[in-house]
């Protein structure tokens, strides 16, 4: 364990590498006691490699039962530090990797980065943008915002929608989708759906972005949930981010930290910086696999930061999908649905081709099974046992 301990002392680290491993260090002390009481057999070479391996054992291989309650928020910080250190040590290699390389790197890691759930999202995105925000389902727009909820059907919704920067504790922009989402659509609209978006266009969202929020009790208008709806609107141009992971990005760009409304610099710092990257100019793959990640190249960045072994496990599409079945004498627990959720919802279901006819022709009575707050195929495997 020493030895894995000190042997960044021996690597060529960055400043922001650096300050990281000294932050550790000085964590160390008060859990090293029972850190050395952990065998270790491997001892990367290089910093993130390092972070991946001390991260293991913080989390999994050091005896928690001999751990005082004093040690386990140190514990917490130190795999705090670890994780930024590997998501600034690999977005930092986007600054040189070319196009190859980084589609490799993804399709290396997409079971830990759960790509599959991503890339469902981002299908189901695809399917409602031209959508206008004002004529979405409420399900629909918390997807496009990034917001999940119990009302988010595991069977319609087979993803988590607050991968690529959640907004769940963005209580002003869920308000103002709530009662001022007219003015946020139109705001939204003046970015393109399709081909160049010039800095006009990206000045004339955020004044419309705004004012949409100035005219809901003045609320404060933040950048972290306008980089959400702006890639949804266009992932192949913008990089969502959250406060976490913008500071994450600051330091693997080596640019000074935005605030929460540096939108002048949002666009100048992160986006025309990245879309200088290597990766981002190179021509369009012929590959049709590269090809379906190329058309979000602007979420590269995301797919570069750290994921835990346990990600899956905690998206909400997964622990929906493994929730404990309610009692059938439960009522629904506060998930009733609009008419108009309920019958998108169950369309969308019966759309599918081997859906048989007997069960299409029960759709008013699946809707309002649905609008009560029943799962839509949990309502449909009803129908099927009782029907045949």
């Amino acid at each position: 364990m020493k030895k894995l301990l000190t042997s960044p002392s021996k690597m060529p680290l960055s400043e922001v590498e650096a300050n990281i491993y000294q932050n550790i260090l000085k964590l160390i002390p008060d859990v090293s006691l029972n850190l050395m009481a952990v065998k270790v057999s491997n001892h990367p070479e290089d910093f993130a490699s390092w972070c991946y391996e001390l991260i293991d054992v913080v989390s999994k291989r050091i005896n928690f039962d001999l751990l005082e309650a004093n040690q386990l928020p140190i514990l917490k910080k130190i795999q705090q530090q670890l994780e930024a250190g590997i998501s600034i040590s690999q977005i930092k290699t986007l600054r040189i990797a070319p196009w190859p390389v980084v589609f490799d790197s993804i399709q290396q890691n997409k079971e830990r980065i759960v790509l599959d759930e991503q890339l469902a999202l981002l299908k189901h995105i695809e399917s409602i943008r031209e959508t206008s925000l004002v004529d979405m389902i409420e399900e629909d727009k918390l997807t496009f915002a990034g917001k999940h909820t119990a009302k988010h059907d595991p069977s319609i919704y087979q993803f988590d929608v607050e991968w690529l920067a959640s907004t769940k504790t963005a209580k002003a922009l869920h308000n103002v989708i709530a009662t001022s989402c007219t003015d946020l659509n139109e705001a939204l609209n003046h970015i393109p759906l399709e081909g160049d978006i010039t800095l006009e266009n990206y000045m004339d969202f955020v004044r419309g972005y705004i004012a949409a929020f100035a005219a809901v009790d003045n609320e404060k208008a933040t950048l972290a949930p306008a980089t959400r709806l702006l890639a949804m609107r266009r992932p192949d141009f913008f990089t969502p981010v959250t406060a976490a992971s913008l500071d994450i990005l600051c330091q693997a760009f080596s640019l000074v930290r935005l605030n929460n409304q540096d939108f002048d610099r949002y666009w100048h710092d992160i986006v025309m910086a990245i879309h200088k990257q290597p990766w981002f100019i190179a021509t369009t793959p012929e590959v049709k696999e590269e090809q379906a990640l190329w058309q979000y190249k602007a979420l590269v960045p995301c797919w570069f930061a750290y994921y835990s072994g346990d990600a899956k496990e905690n998206s909400n599409y997964y622990k929906a999908l493994h929730k404990p079945k309610r009692a059938s004498s439960e009522k629904s627990g506060g998930r009733k649905r609009g008419k108009e959720s309920a019958e998108a919802l169950v369309d969308r279901a019966l759309a599918a081709e081997d859906m048989p006819q007997h069960i299409k022709n029960m759709r008013d009575s699946i809707v309002k099974e649905v609008a009560a707050g029943r799962g839509v195929d949990e309502t449909i495997a009803l129908m099927r046992t009782i029907f045949g």
